[in-house]
């Protein structure tokens, strides 16, 4: 579809400055809250956009780039087809959870429905070699999730993501994939098909530029979106060190709810999830049981863990600037220096399971709590 003129200037500026070396989503996010839409950054005099990004940065901004250019072009041209989106942090199609991290990206490129963004998200990840069993439960997961009006968020992986994708489909709500590539790759190939029933009832949707390759980083920054989106992260089957397993910290970092179904203690698959749900997420055994932690559809103000002035302008890295740690904070003194699990201190203290989960991970950024390999927390010995 033809962008009008308009639209079409407004999103060059939107794409140059997604673009640009070095700007980043922290670092565009500072741009924009100091010039307000990206034209005014283009147009700035020398003076004030080097004094707020810095010489070397400002000057990549200001650089005539022929190759920058000639991508932009090639972005614009895309998103005139069928079903291709640019949404930008302005438009009211941008998921509305994500605008609450600090790392929201500028840009999103978007292959499908772009409304499907706004919906209400939960997250359903896992193993690429899951179980038989692994791969019905989510699929009756993300079909029961669907069906109950939530959609499902994943990351068009092999095995537990397409399986959640594949049963979302069937039911009303559909389902978006977060993916690690270009928006016009699909990656794994074999999901082809599968992708393009997500264009056709959800969504596609990738923050890296058209023609971006798989690669292993790029896979984490995926996984910070598909947490970053969703109310909460249902992991199904995962191993002790797995891209799950960052997922689902994340999103305890951002404070989003996170389950995990148990498996057989034999099972490597099952030792991912029974680490959460040491650790404190919610053991879940039917779709119902995680339906009824869930909130209202119509809720916007589901980040119960963290205050909203935290979970929506700081990254993990801040959270410990931003909230005060009292020595004698209840947590500390519950935990002393012998190690424990969290959730014997969020019975102790009395404390909901997600209260605790994020609790910790800001003890944990100060440096007043250590994690032990099995979970357990502790205090650091006093030094001298």
């Amino acid at each position: 579809m033809p962008l009008a003129p308009d639209d079409a200037q407004d999103l060059e500026h939107w794409v140059r400055l997604a673009l640009t070396p070095g700007v980043g989503p922290v670092g565009a996010r500072a741009l924009l809250e100091q010039f307000g839409l990206p034209h005014a950054i283009f147009e700035s005099g020398g003076g004030l956009l080097d004094e707020v990004a810095g010489s070397r940065l400002a000057s990549a901004l200001r650089a005539r780039d022929p190759e920058r250019e000639r991508r932009i072009e090639h972005t614009l041209e895309w998103a005139r087809a069928d079903r291709h989106h640019l949404v930008t942090l302005a438009d009211a199609d941008y998921p509305p959870m994500l605008l609450r991290i600090a790392d929201a990206p500028p840009l999103l490129y978007v292959v499908g429905q772009r409304e499907a963004l706004t919906r209400p998200a939960v997250a359903i990840v896992g193993s690429r070699n899951p179980t038989a069993a692994g791969v019905a439960h989510a699929r009756a997961f993300g079909h029961a999730l669907s069906s109950a009006g939530w959609t499902v968020t994943s990351g068009l992986a092999l095995g537990i993501d397409g399986a959640a994708h594949d049963g979302a489909l069937e039911g009303g709500a559909g389902t978006v994939a977060v993916v690690g590539t270009g928006a016009d790759i699909v990656y794994p190939s074999r999901h082809r098909r599968l992708a393009e029933r997500i264009a056709e009832d959800g969504a596609i949707v990738s923050e890296f530029p058209l023609g971006t390759e798989p690669s292993a980083g790029q896979f984490p920054r995926r996984n910070r979106l598909i947490a970053g989106m969703s109310h909460g992260v249902l992991v199904v089957e995962a191993a002790l060190h797995s891209g799950s397993l960052i997922t689902a910290r994340q999103a305890g970092e951002f404070g989003r709810d996170v389950f995990a179904i148990p498996g057989s203690i034999h099972s490597p698959l099952s030792r991912g999830c029974h680490a959460l749900i040491r650790q404190g997420a919610v053991l879940v055994e039917r779709a119902e049981d995680l339906l009824d932690e869930l909130p209202p559809q119509d809720s916007d103000t589901h980040l119960h863990t963290l205050p909203m002035s935290a979970s929506a302008h700081s990254g993990p890295e801040l959270l410990t600037e931003r909230i005060e740690i009292p020595e004698q904070d209840p947590i500390l003194v519950a935990v002393g220096y012998e190690p424990v699990l969290p959730d014997t201190l969020a019975a102790h203290l009395g404390l909901a399971a997600g209260d605790m989960v994020a609790r910790l991970v800001v003890l944990e950024l100060s440096g007043r709590l250590q994690r032990l390999p099995d979970g357990r927390v502790v205090r650091p010995p006093p030094i001298g």
